[in-house]
């Protein structure tokens, strides 16, 4: 029987779990987007004049959540476009652009009110304690309401979890605030401001970095945290029929769609197409990844070397393939035996 190439993408006739329901989310986040600008623009009056800089960090921070929400927005929008001309997957990646922004935006907000906090620790300056706590409590109240509004989005979504972290940030930004205005109100230790300001700086690097990772694994098209590459060539080299598998590629198009490409050999005289499918349907309820493309072709002698004579990354091998051992292998990979 001739050798075949098969290749066929998995994900068509399957639903993806694709990062944005459309109008849904759009009309969630617009709501908390509205909440987030009005209240930091009354915050960011009440903070000059009470002299706080919690507030005025607050306030910064509120409108690092109003920009999330709209690239948020604006992501979604681009994202819903069809795939034209060069761009195959549309604007899919679009989304995580806006996460990497929302995550550098926080590292470098955090890192400038670090610096501000610790200036203020060593020269704290009169804060009016009781408008401090006034705005602290108003704005739990508020970033409540932004936080029920946007966890009812679709989170699965790296661009709205973006948006949500931000948030969620500033929840708890409100409660140390509030806590920092009673303390000085009842106490007049005006150091709980900046001790206030720095808990929220810490509360913007840890969100920041998880973002800044969560959305480079993508860019670098690193395989989802969920899957690990190595175990799946061995599961797929596990499959009766099967010879070898290399050029296996685990990648991300955009949060929440996997995706997955190899070159399968499987042993002559059994039927490529119907091992194609069984792989797919492995590879679709097993792992979630129902947008695969694989090329299977029977594995013939000597084939097998120039297969693997330019294959990226380990060369997986069944181990019922006999008489066939690590002498086999490309320089510069380490096929498995499985």
């Amino acid at each position: 029987m001739a050798t075949g190439v098969e290749s066929k993408d998995a994900g068509h006739g399957h639903g993806h779990g694709h990062a944005v329901t459309g109008d849904a989310d759009r009309k969630l986040l617009s709501g908390a987007l509205a909440l987030i600008v009005g209240f930091m623009l009354a915050e960011v009056v009440v903070g000059f004049a009470a002299g706080s800089l919690a507030l005025i960090t607050d306030a910064a921070h509120m409108l690092t959540d109003a920009i999330a929400i709209v690239l948020a927005l604006v992501a979604i929008r681009l994202s819903a476009k069809p795939p034209a001309g060069g761009f195959t997957y549309g604007f899919k990646r679009v989304e995580i652009l806006s996460a990497q922004a929302n995550g550098i935006t926080l590292l470098l907000l955090a890192v400038y009110f670090v610096y501000e906090a610790v200036h203020r620790m060593i020269n704290p300056p009169e804060v009016k304690g009781v408008l401090v706590l006034i705005t602290g409590v108003v704005g739990i109240v508020v970033n409540l309401l932004a936080t029920w509004l946007i966890s009812k989005a679709n989170r699965s979504s790296l661009n709205v979890e973006g948006a949500f972290q931000h948030i969620l940030n500033d929840l708890f930004a409100f409660i140390a605030t509030a806590i920092a205005g009673l303390v000085v109100l009842l106490t007049g230790f005006a150091r709980a401001d900046a001790i206030a300001a720095l808990i929220v700086a810490a509360l913007m690097l840890k969100g920041g970095i998880a973002l800044v990772r969560d959305s480079g694994r993508i860019f670098l098209e690193a395989a989802p945290a969920a899957i690990d590459p190595q175990a799946l060539g061995t599961e797929l080299c596990a499959i009766d029929g099967v010879v070898e598998v290399h050029d296996l590629h685990v990648w991300e198009i955009t949060s929440g769609e996997p995706a997955a490409s190899a070159h399968i050999l499987v042993a002559e005289g059994l039927d490529c197409h119907q091992i194609r499918v069984r792989i797919e349907s492995l590879l679709a309820e097993r792992h979630g990844l129902t947008h695969s493309t694989l090329q299977v072709d029977h594995a013939r002698g000597d084939e097998i070397d120039a297969h693997c004579s330019d294959a990226h990354g380990t060369v997986h091998r069944s181990i019922t393939d006999v008489g066939r051992g690590p002498d086999l292998a490309s320089p510069g990979h380490s096929p498995a035996a499985h």
